[in-house]
């Protein structure tokens, strides 16, 4: 009994913050803690904003491209109305990365360069004014739309985890925006494109 009452009067006389000093890891939320110092899961996270950001960037320089080979004019519109779109995502980012506190910054996305280089390839390799070449510039969409799906679908369930959810809305906003726009071009090819191509 003395032993733990020793121990007891030890810890509760270690300054005056004895209560404080053993629960701040027990009852901070992950987002109390972000405060202090940034964790590796909060690092890999901003990095991984820096990655996407890049790539919204890098796709509102490579729409218009894909809308000039695009014959299509409902592809066209297709394009077009999501460019509209992917300069909102920029934006969104910005204001994610103000809710972090730290400045927009970029960071070269190699898989994104990666699928837009071959979108180009496609374009290419096919011929210009064809059923064909829409064929293949809405699979290189859809390529983009679902690294898109996947990269925002994480980042959103990332920022729940560490507690920032006014930054997970922003991410699930564009989460949504993506898989509208996959799902408009799957059903533009499947209606359209891909019987007009057949028939070439």
């Amino acid at each position: 009994m003395a032993t733990k009452a020793t121990t007891t009067s030890k810890s509760q006389s270690n300054g005056n913050g004895n209560a404080m000093k053993e629960s701040p890891s027990k009852k901070m939320t992950p987002n109390q803690q972000s405060m202090g110092s940034d964790s590796r899961l909060q690092e890999f996270f901003h990095d991984e904003i820096k990655d996407i950001y890049w790539a919204e960037k890098h796709l509102v320089k490579t729409l218009p491209k894909m809308h000039k080979a695009a014959s299509s004019p409902e592809l066209k519109n297709a394009i077009a109305e999501h460019l509209d779109v992917t300069r909102g995502h920029v934006e969104r980012l910005e204001e994610v990365f103000s809710l972090l506190g730290k400045k927009p910054q970029a960071k070269k996305c190699e898989a994104m360069e990666g699928i837009t280089k071959e979108g180009e390839s496609i374009i290419e390799d096919t011929e210009a004014g064809t059923a064909t070449r829409d064929v293949g510039i809405i699979m290189a969409a859809q390529k983009v739309e679902h690294y898109e799906i996947a990269t925002y679908g994480g980042l959103a369930q990332l920022a729940k985890t560490l507690g920032k959810d006014e930054v997970a809305g922003i991410l699930q906003s564009t989460l949504d925006e993506e898989k509208e726009a996959d799902e408009n071009l799957s059903k533009l090819a499947e209606s359209r494109v891909n019987e007009s191509a057949a028939a070439e």
